[in-house]
């Protein structure tokens, strides 16, 4: 597999600066979010995404040898504001037509709340909070068709498409082979059900073997009563399920950590690396 790092969680420097630490932590590719990357906003508007911009990017990642895994747009599409769903969702097509000349892998998001200020409530797991998101989600795939760049939706067990079965849901009722999966293990997993964590996730991989695209890994701690992420090799995470899918199904993927610190990226990478090695050499008897 191809480790990346979150750019937002590298050392904080000019993009050419960062680009040039992360190769030289040993990080073959990267994820973005344009909002979270730079202080300024004039960065991340849709007005700032031009050709020029996305080639520039391309240009610099090409130069230091690594990809653009994901290029994020976190927004929530399942908001109950007709206005500002429409505005979130031109968001997206801008940050879909950045993609195709940036060469992103896929432009990732996760799956909204049922409110506007994108915030858990009991609602999120209701039938009319998936049709709104399914509502909210079918134009910007519609668009990324156009495009041809691949939207992947990550479940979170805090929002809308909370387990393997509500994403199936949504890959078969949109059904097309522009939506993928962004796998996370941990945010599968809350305080009430992460003591199964392997079955968990044994029962995603099942699930979304072949949709997933990407994988995003991470820890996980317990402190007063709630799951907090921390940087890989940090907690109480099992990998074991998920590096045995990578080695048997997904070569040379791209995985990206997350919750790591400039201190602590290369450490988190290395004990992926290695448990990683372990579980091909298991699988080849080597």
């Amino acid at each position: 597999m191809q480790i990346g790092i979150r750019l937002h969680d590298s050392a904080k420097a000019p993009i050419e600066e960062r680009l040039k630490n992360v190769r030289a932590q040993g990080f073959t590719c990267a994820h973005i979010a344009l909002s979270k990357l730079f202080d300024e906003k004039k960065y991340s508007t849709e007005s700032a995404l031009t050709p020029g911009y996305a080639m520039y990017l391309k240009n610099l990642f090409a130069y230091n040898h690594l990809d653009v895994a994901v290029l994020g747009c976190y927004l929530n599409l399942a908001n109950p504001n007709p206005e500002k769903l429409q505005e979130i969702q031109k968001k997206y097509e801008a940050n879909i037509r950045f993609a195709s000349l940036l060469g992103a892998g896929v432009v990732g998001t996760e799956t909204g709340a049922p409110n506007e200020a994108y915030r858990y409530e009991p609602a999120c797991r209701s039938k009319e909070a998936l049709d709104s998101f399914i509502r909210g989600l079918e134009p910007v795939v519609a668009y990324a068709e156009q495009m041809g760049v691949i939207v992947a939706i990550e479940p979170v067990a805090k929002h809308i498409v909370y387990d393997e079965k509500r994403a199936r849901e949504v890959l078969k009722s949109i059904a097309s082979p522009n939506l993928r999966i962004i796998l996370d293990a941990v945010n599968l997993l809350d305080i009430n059900n992460y003591r199964e964590q392997e079955t968990i996730v044994k029962r995603a991989i099942e699930e979304l073997h072949e949709e997933v695209a990407v994988v995003h890994i991470k820890d996980y701690v317990v402190e007063n009563d709630q799951l907090i992420s921390v940087g890989a090799g940090k907690g109480n995470m099992n990998y074991d399920a998920l590096l045995d899918f990578i080695a048997k199904e997904k070569p040379f993927i791209h995985a990206t950590l997350e919750n790591t610190t400039p201190d602590t990226a290369v450490a988190s990478r290395e004990f992926i690396e290695e448990k990683f090695i372990n579980c091909w050499r298991e699988q080849n008897r080597i």
